[in-house]
């Protein structure tokens, strides 16, 4: 049907058939003179090929254009380079806590000692061992083989609650040679004893009897010299039975014990081995104390079991 119609439609546009016609024009020229032809004939001759040109063509296209919709693709997120963030809450901050007072109830001094009074203190003089006061201070010195230990108390006051400190010299003292301080020494046989060895160590005994019980056993200190010569600061705190320890100032160590409540103050060093031992003692100075230790919980306590020294 639709092949009819277009037919149709081309012979309505063109009333004769346009391929017959040229072979038409074609044999006349060939029959003609072409020269005269072209003389006499040619603008006739240009105007009837125009025509019909014209009239075999076809009817004009003309090419629509069919807009395309543009294809809907999903969004590209935008990028934030800088999100914004949650303002964090603040909360109150929490006071600093206080510094512990490793001295506490400290009061007032009841006594210092230069060393220029050889009457309050124990005086020995042997080829092996002394004990003296010379150029304010205490100067205790072993010569012999050890094991061997001197001591020298002083005979006055009796202390109970208290805190002493003296300068330690060291000019002999090697490994296991010990030096320290005697407080609340009821004889020579029974007081306590805070020991710094020559190996950097520490430790706090009992001495009852003549029997020596570790209260805290030895104890590395980076207060505590190694050997000799040095010199450092030896301290003790005591209050009824709580019982703390200071090198250079810096507590070491705290023990409870109920055996001595009070007695007298001194100094001592130990020989261990060979070597001679030659330590002195100066700037003593003694303050009260007012203070009620905490009650020690109810439990257990394990006892220390007791280790035999030789005592000179």
């Amino acid at each position: 049907m639709r092949s009819r119609m277009k037919k149709k439609a081309d012979k309505a546009h063109c009333p004769f058939d346009c391929t017959t016609a040229w072979a038409t024009i074609l044999r006349v020229f060939s029959t003609m003179n072409l020269t005269f032809l072209f003389k006499r004939f040619f603008p006739s001759l240009l105007l009837l090929c125009g025509l019909l040109l014209t009239s075999c063509s076809g009817p004009g296209f003309t090419p629509s254009i069919t807009p395309t919709s543009l294809a809907t693709g999903t969004p590209t997120p935008t990028i934030v380079w800088f999100p914004p963030t949650d303002t964090p809450t603040l909360f109150p901050s929490l006071p600093p806590a206080p510094t512990e007072d490793y001295h506490p109830g400290l009061g007032d001094m009841i006594f210092t000692d230069s060393f220029t009074q050889p009457a309050l203190w124990d005086n020995v003089s042997s080829a092996q061992a002394s004990a003296t006061l010379a150029r304010n201070r205490l100067l205790l010195s072993i010569n012999g083989p050890g094991p061997l230990r001197v001591i020298s108390l002083r005979s006055q006051p009796v202390l109970g609650d208290f805190y002493a400190e003296a300068t330690v010299d060291i000019s002999l003292c090697s490994g296991m040679d010990q030096y320290g301080m005697i407080f609340r020494a009821t004889s020579r046989n029974d007081y306590y004893r805070f020991v710094v060895n020559c190996s950097g160590q520490a430790r706090l005994e009992r001495l009852r009897g003549g029997e020596t019980y570790p209260l805290l056993d030895w104890l590395s200190s980076g207060d505590a010299p190694f050997g000799a010569p040095a010199q450092l600061k030896i301290g003790v705190w005591a209050a009824g039975r709580e019982l703390r320890v200071f090198l250079n100032d810096h507590f070491q160590f705290s023990q409870s014990d109920p055996v001595f409540s009070n007695g007298a103050i001194g100094f001592f060093i130990y020989a261990n081995g060979e070597t001679p031992v030659t330590v002195s003692f100066s700037n003593l100075s003694v303050y009260s104390i007012f203070y009620i230790s905490p009650t020690p919980p109810l439990t257990p306590t394990i006892t220390s079991i007791p280790t035999r020294n030789p005592t000179p």
